[in-house]
């Protein structure tokens, strides 16, 4: 088991962690929210704490500066929007570089420019990623604002309006859609949540459904694939049942399987931050 770990990059920052929230930087704008797994105490001065443009609490934010409705964020090649969104979430989930980096690197490494679908793709930032490096990349969410989103996104990062295929669907319908037209893919990359809803109601629950979600990614994976990345957040179980699911669905592929947390260092302490967990499968 490993632990990918993210450090501060120039637009994103965790500066510390502690009393169940985080204290965080979206270049120029440092916002504090609630993370429940946080049960330790902070280490930087509470100066630093009161220094936000934005905090969310009692379920909304409160705005202590003006700030933009989004913003811009870049990484390397990539530019996105950052938003505060009512789930607390800004649309970015920073733990993610390293994937984004891993993702670049192999598919630039392939011999080929391989078909690449993306599930619950969120705003789109690992689709991005993966057409900069060369994917031909289908990607798919149940939100129509999110999609919406994510297109903005890869115009920002430069990328050509059809450079990414859209599917405004629920995963499981349009899998067995791609199933019945023989469809193949050389890469898959899904980020389930635990529960969630398709555009028509559709009700998702990570552990109902994965079973029949991972059946169908088998069947849709090419002879020659090149890898498989899940990701899963919030989620009562450990990385080492992303490896286990990863393990006999790419049983008779030859290829290297690791799994673990995706962590972030704080810039105060340098403690981490586990964030989530992943599971992924390469060629050898």
């Amino acid at each position: 088991m490993n632990l990918l770990i993210q450090k501060q990059f120039a637009d994103y920052e965790l500066i510390d962690s502690g009393d169940g929230m985080r204290l965080e930087r979206y270049g120029e704008y440092r916002i504090s929210r609630p993370d429940p797994q946080v049960l330790w105490k902070p280490h930087a001065p509470r100066s630093e704490w009161n220094n936000v443009s934005a905090l969310f609490v009692g379920g909304r934010w409160e705005m202590r500066t003006r700030m933009p409705e989004s913003w811009k964020i870049q990484y390397k090649d990539l530019t996105f929007s950052a938003r505060l969104t009512p789930f607390k979430h800004t649309g970015i989930f920073p733990e993610q570089a390293v994937m984004w980096d891993w993702i670049t690197d192999t598919i630039s490494k392939g011999e080929k420019k391989p078909q690449i679908l993306n599930l619950f793709g969120y705003t789109g930032i690992g689709s991005i990623a993966a057409a900069k490096a060369g994917g031909k990349v289908t990607h798919v969410d149940a939100s129509k604002p999110s999609i919406t989103w994510a297109r903005e996104n890869m115009i920002s990062s430069g990328l050509p309006s059809d450079a990414i295929r859209w599917i405004l669907d629920d995963a499981i319908k349009f899998l067995r859609r791609e199933v019945k037209r023989n469809k193949k893919y050389d890469a898959i990359i899904m980020d389930p949540p635990v529960y969630g809803h398709g555009p028509k109601g559709e009700a998702w629950d990570f552990f109902k459904q994965m079973p029949l979600l991972l059946s169908l990614t088998k069947t849709l994976l090419s002879d020659t694939p090149l890898f498989l990345l899940i990701n899963a957040y919030a989620i009562s179980a450990s990385s080492i049942m992303l490896g286990n699911i990863i393990g006999d669905l790419m049983k008779d592929k030859s290829g290297k399987i690791s799994y673990g947390e995706l962590t972030l260092e704080e810039s105060f302490g340098k403690r981490l931050l586990s964030t989530g967990i992943y599971g992924r499968w390469v060629k050898k």
